[in-house]
């Protein structure tokens, strides 16, 4: 197995993104592999719909360091986002919005499931960036974790997309640069968190 190196971050968030789409999200410790599908790119101060958009604050310091590591944060006070701080100490990032479930769906389920009146099928377990956290146990304790280092409680694999297409489109959920084609899919998944517009 390969680990994503730090330089695929260290570079634009609009190159990163798109080679993002197919790469592994692993948590060993629960044993829990899954294929990153849809991903979104923000780029510091170039791009009011970043968090890091006005400089950098308490909240945004990881993502004026290091490429390579997680930015965590608390969305509409109801989930936790997981994103990779991408470029060099400028605060861009790529927020994972979804990923397809590889191995460990047991351990998976059983944190999707808790609380849940309808309990989510196999496609919508890690269908949004507040699921894929949920499933994969992410939260604020984990921001700044090393997502290059196969020592960290979770990493990136680097591993070959094959021949699948990766489409953009507009990215959802914000006001600010909404139009922008910022958003990267993995074209024809089922675990994508919003349809993908047709071409």
């Amino acid at each position: 197995m390969r680990i994503i190196p730090r330089s695929f971050f260290a570079r634009d968030s609009r190159e990163a993104a798109p080679e993002l789409i197919g790469k592994r999200l692993h948590l060993p410790s629960e044993g829990i592999i899954a294929r990153i599908v849809e991903v979104e790119a923000y780029r510091g101060a170039e791009d009011p719909a970043a968090h890091s958009y006005r400089g950098e604050t308490p909240r945004t310091r990881v993502m004026f360091g290091p490429p390579g590591h997680a930015y965590v944060y608390f969305n509409y006070g109801m989930h936790w986002a997981l994103n990779a701080v991408s470029g060099s100490h400028n605060g861009h990032g790529i927020l994972i919005r979804a990923a397809e479930p590889l191995e460990g769906l047991d351990a998976i389920r059983s944190r999707r499931h808790t609380g849940q009146k309808k309990l989510p099928n196999d496609f919508e377990l890690l269908r949004g960036p507040g699921n894929l956290t949920k499933g994969f146990g992410i939260t604020g304790d984990d921001g700044g974790t090393d997502l290059c280092s196969i020592d960290s409680r979770f990493f990136i694999e680097d591993a070959p997309l094959g021949n699948h297409v990766v489409i953009a489109s507009p990215r959802v959920g914000i006001r600010e640069a909404a139009d922008a084609p910022l958003r990267f899919s993995l074209k024809g998944s089922r675990y994508v968190s919003r349809p993908i517009p047709k071409e």
